[in-house]
């Protein structure tokens, strides 16, 4: 697999005179490492990266705001890990933990794979051993997922399943800050029969404890983003589409955009045809590149 450099920026801010309206950038510090799929966090001052190579999870620290970095803590997963094409390690930070998720296999290549959880209760410094978060063996085995959590401890897994025929979207919850879960939750199953097969799903939650799960459907021929949203973990409401125009494809985008909570609206960016668009749900959308 070829690697690359991971850089990681921490970046001061300034603004110009006000007659220019302009934010100017200058750059604090730079460190590298080698890696692919890097992964962002943080908890306050406190900003975890996450990367992979080989079959080796790189977690590193910042206790400045990300102005300085300590050295990678390296865990190594048993058997092949899923890295690439939005494929790799999600990091999540709450008042009491760091929070590594992964997709590993003994066979790789799609024929198998468990979505497993990492848990750190010293900033990262050591690993507890793995938490195999899928109760169906192998049915996360498309590699690609998603991980939330809040100061207060509860967080939330997201991940393309297949345990039954076609792709659906399930979900397990922990409120006690990543040290037990849930069973595992359908947040969504498509009328089609599957949703993009290969489009990672993102979460959010909200100051209230709200989740919402986006992923991009395969319905009616389109290939749309959707957003399923829960009140507890457990049950899901129908899923919404995210704006109002649609993309007609018979293939996989590779990319299931973004999504976060500004205050009680569900704020999503994606991608549609060759356009970026930022759409607050129950709006229509607007494009923005």
């Amino acid at each position: 697999m070829k690697m690359f450099g991971v850089a990681v920026m921490a970046v001061a801010v300034v603004a110009t005179a006000p007659a220019g309206g302009l934010l100017r950038a200058s750059v604090r510090s730079q460190t590298t490492f080698t890696g692919v799929q890097p992964h962002l966090a943080s908890d306050g001052d406190r900003v975890y990266l996450t990367f992979g190579q080989d079959n080796v999870i790189s977690v590193v620290g910042s206790a400045d705001g990300g102005v300085t970095f300590a050295s990678p803590v390296r865990i190594t997963v048993p058997g092949r890990v899923s890295l690439g094409m939005h494929r790799g390690p999600r990091i999540a930070a709450t008042d009491k933990s760091v929070l590594v998720a992964v997709i590993a296999a003994a066979k790789g290549g799609g024929a198998d794979g468990d979505l497993l959880l990492y848990r750190s209760a010293d900033n990262g410094a050591s690993w507890a051993s793995p938490v195999v978060i899928n109760d169906v063996p192998a049915s996360a085995r498309e590699g690609l997922h998603a991980l939330t959590a809040t100061p207060a401890g509860l967080v939330v897994l997201s991940w393309l399943d297949l345990r039954e025929k076609g792709t659906r979207i399930y979900t397990a919850v922990s409120r006690d800050h990543g040290v037990t879960w849930s069973a595992d939750r359908l947040a969504y199953a498509s009328p089609s029969g599957s949703v993009c097969e290969c489009c990672h799903p993102s979460v959010a939650i909200d100051a209230g404890g709200s989740i919402a799960v986006m992923f991009r459907n395969t319905l009616n021929g389109n290939r749309d983003l959707y957003i399923a949203r829960s009140s507890d973990g457990v049950s899901y409401r129908p899923a919404q589409k995210s704006g109002t125009g649609s993309w007609k494809l018979d293939a996989c985008p590779m990319d299931g955009g973004g999504v976060v909570f500004r205050q009680a609206d569900v704020v999503s960016v994606w991608r549609r045809e060759d356009g970026v668009y930022l759409n607050t749900l129950g709006t229509p959308e607007l494009r923005i590149g």
